[in-house]
């Protein structure tokens, strides 16, 4: 009879244990529960953070203040490569939608204008790693890129087109031009003139988050 009523006794403390630890997951903050969340940093030497240790390029800011501001389950991933251009994209983002991403910051396209490729490549280069990547589910965030204007109003007119009509594509976002208020400003750039330097990259996540946060 004794050896029942402890059995009985120990079977009611595990059911109380059970609904102790439901009880606390319930009432844990709702960040602490959902599904983590991953974005996907595929770019060139400006995602990669080309002259800069690693935790200033952008990739790195971004996640940390998406942590700060608490979003603490989102992981930011940096598959920036030095000198890549568009013709890589596809190739690359197979190889990286195996982190099942949520989110694609595409970066791309400004050494090809800088190489003067047709804006037709680009624009189909850049078309197909979209489609790839909205296929498997992932919103895209384009990063739009102009040309400087000593390369004819012509081609920096139709690079810019490509951008603009390719972020009005259903899943794709565009920021309008990725290094907006810190192209052309000397403090906000390495001596070469082309790379973000750490203030240069705050400057990009500013302009980065009102675009992404709404996709978390």
């Amino acid at each position: 009879m004794r050896q029942k009523q402890r059995r009985t006794a120990l079977e009611i403390g595990v059911v109380w244990l059970f609904a102790a630890i439901a009880g606390v997951v319930a009432g844990a903050p709702a960040d602490e529960v959902k599904t983590p969340v991953t974005v996907l940093c595929l770019g060139d030497s400006l995602t990669e953070g080309h002259g800069l240790p690693a935790d200033q390029a952008y990739p790195a800011v971004l996640e940390q203040r998406l942590h700060a501001g608490g979003h603490a389950r989102v992981r930011v991933i940096n598959a920036g490569i030095s000198g890549s251009t568009s013709a890589s994209a596809v190739r690359r983002l197979e190889w990286q939608l195996r982190a099942n991403p949520d989110v694609l910051i595409l970066e791309l396209g400004a050494n090809d204008g800088l190489r003067g490729v047709p804006v037709a490549e680009t624009r189909k280069n850049l078309a197909a790693a979209i489609a790839l990547a909205k296929g498997r589910g992932t919103h895209v965030l384009l990063a739009g890129m102009q040309m400087p204007p000593n390369y004819g109003p012509d081609y920096t007119r139709e690079f810019a087109r490509v951008f603009a009509e390719l972020g009005e594509e259903p899943g794709v976002t565009l920021i309008p031009f990725f290094l907006e208020g810190v192209a052309g400003v000397p403090s906000l750039n390495l001596p070469d003139g082309i790379h973000p330097n750490a203030d240069g990259y705050r400057v990009v996540v500013d302009n980065l988050l009102p675009h992404l946060l709404p996709l978390l």
